[in-house]
């Protein structure tokens, strides 16, 4: 049986009409209790005070930021790039690459979402041949050989799921060629570049199964193809060709800006949109108490509208269980009539199975990072 929410909403007190937008007088600050991710029931409470303002804090829930910056070792395989969070369906990894893999790998666990957030070359797949460059996704079916040749140094975001195959979200009323047009996707060719790379040179491939790996010896290069159909393969999109859903009267949820999504992880793109001009609108991302689902941001370019102090490179990363949302400078900021755009690209996952910083993640942590909500 599937459930639906308490039908018959209800109000109490001093409220607005609807939700983010001509707060009542005494309350500026309003915070979402939502579930399913801005997918299921809410309601919408009007404070005096920033549900944020805490004093003190004390236990393991508190929200964390890192700096992948600081992460400076070089591996030529992905696999020996050490795992930053994880859950039961999910890895996150921080890979710096700057010399051409010298063997295949494949991923037997899940699907490799990459984003690349720095540097470009060419990836040789079961597929074919594709150029990636920075502000890339690229997503790497189950069970695929692939390897990458760097023209120039790369830093990739690895998300690997574990559970089904990444999808694209169901757009709904908006239409097929909203946020982007599939028609920008782009997939592996068999080309002159994929063909001169065939050899009989003997090739390890080193497959990832059950967090082990295993090394297969071949007598040839096996990305061998000469030619492919189907619905499967490598997939790749720029965060460029992303065009927000934006709503010029309201502050809409992180959910519209979903990119990639299966059961367990959705994948949300934030791109440079303009700001929200009627009056009455919150101008920044609301205060809210997601209960379902934890939160993890990596920030690739641009100044970010909700904190501060953060840059590229960062992550941020807020367990569900507590309520987040902008620092008191991001608030005052945001709602300044000045600003009309802003000017930021970052990845959100949202990850339903509670995700775990490893000892690698807490090696670059700002422990100082939970007092940025203090006035």
């Amino acid at each position: 049986m599937t459930s639906k929410p308490i039908p018959n909403p209800r109000k109490s007190g001093k409220y607005s009409k609807q939700a983010h937008a001509d707060l009542p007088e005494q309350a500026i600050y309003e915070r979402e209790i939502g579930r399913e991710g801005f997918f299921g029931a809410a309601s919408h409470l009007h404070h005096k005070h920033p549900p944020t303002g805490w004093k003190s804090w004390s236990g393991e829930l508190r929200p964390r930021a890192y700096d992948l910056n600081k992460i400076q070792t070089d591996y030529i395989n992905p696999w020996e790039t050490n795992i930053l969070f994880e859950s039961e369906y999910c890895q996150v990894r921080y890979w710096r690459c700057t010399n051409t893999m010298q063997s295949l790998v494949r991923n037997a666990d899940g699907d490799q979402l990459l984003f690349i957030h720095a540097g470009e070359g060419d990836l040789y797949c079961d597929y074919g041949h594709l150029e990636i460059n920075t502000g890339d996704y690229v997503l790497i079916p189950r069970g695929t050989m692939w390897r990458i040749n760097p023209k120039s140094p790369f830093e990739i975001l690895m998300v690997e799921a574990t559970d089904q195959i990444f999808q694209l979200p169901n757009k709904g009323i908006l239409g097929e060629h909203a946020i982007f047009d599939p028609a920008v996707i782009e997939t592996p060719e068999i080309n002159e570049n994929f063909l001169n790379q065939q050899n009989e040179d003997d090739w390890d491939i080193i497959v990832k199964k059950h967090n082990t790996l295993n090394t297969i010896t071949y007598p040839f290069n096996p990305l061998d193809a000469i030619g492919w159909h189907g619905n499967l393969s490598v997939i790749k999109i720029n965060w460029r060709d992303i065009r927000p859903i934006t709503s010029h009267r309201l502050h809409l949820p992180p959910s519209a800006h979903c990119t990639f999504i299966c059961p367990q992880i959705m994948v949300s793109t934030f791109v440079p949109r303009p700001i929200e001009s009627d009056p009455g609108a919150l101008k920044v991302p609301f205060y809210h108490s997601n209960d379902d689902y934890d939160e993890f941001i990596f920030y690739h370019y641009g100044e970010f509208i909700s904190r501060d102090n953060i840059k590229p490179g960062m992550v941020s990363f807020h367990p569900s269980g507590f309520t987040h949302g902008p620092h008191p400078k991001a608030f005052k900021t945001g709602q300044s009539a000045k600003r009309k755009a802003t000017d930021e690209v970052a990845v959100m996952l949202d990850l339903r199975k509670a995700l775990q910083p490893t000892k690698d993640a807490i090696k670059v942590e700002d422990p100082d990072y939970i007092n940025c909500w203090r006035e």
